[in-house]
């Protein structure tokens, strides 16, 4: 049995702004953000993490680069996995979450979006990777998009729930075990 802390990102300048930043979008961290990720950190101090992952965008990958600091985990090490990445939001991509939520919600998402089945199967991929590793206490850094998926799996919900659920706040830690 694996322990996964999962991390959705510090508040990203797009957050900031209301903007809908899907994988499209590498919006950095904002100064707020680096202390959000500063103090989930600090609540993964004593966790023993052997393993951190994090998407390539830059606002998860600075996050995780903050929790490893925190934590004493070589920055180095740090394993960066696309299973992980934000969903494309296609043209929905820098306009307006609200617009973008409203549309999830509907699913009236425009094609050039990533379908939330491909996200999920990308999701589901990335976890068996991960429960091929040896290593037992890690930490997932990764996006609001992928937090809605684990926890609709972990819920046993339909996919379709996904966007009914509320948002996960920037840099909490949603624990599970895989």
């Amino acid at each position: 049995m694996k322990t996964i802390y999962f991390v959705r990102h510090g508040e990203s300048e797009a957050n900031a702004t209301g903007l809908a930043a899907g994988k499209e979008l590498n919006s950095p961290l904002t100064a707020g953000g680096r202390e959000q990720a500063k103090q989930a950190g600090h609540d993964l101090k004593n966790k023993n993490v052997e393993l951190i992952v994090s998407s390539s965008l830059i606002r998860a990958h600075e996050t995780a680069k903050i929790i490893a600091q925190i934590v004493g985990y070589d920055l180095s090490e740090i394993v960066i996995r696309d299973d992980f990445i934000e969903r494309a939001y296609g043209i929905h991509s820098n306009k307006s979450n609200d617009e973008y939520l409203e549309a999830a919600r509907a699913n009236t998402l425009h094609k050039s979006a990533e379908t939330a089945e491909s996200m999920y199967d990308r999701t589901v991929k990335g976890l068996d990777w991960l429960k091929k590793r040896p290593e037992t206490k890690i930490v997932l850094v990764s996006h609001g998009g992928i937090s809605r998926v684990l926890r609709v799996m972990h819920q046993n919900l339909p996919l379709n729930h996904m966007y009914i659920l509320d948002r996960m706040s920037n840099a909490t830690v949603y624990e599970f075990e895989l």
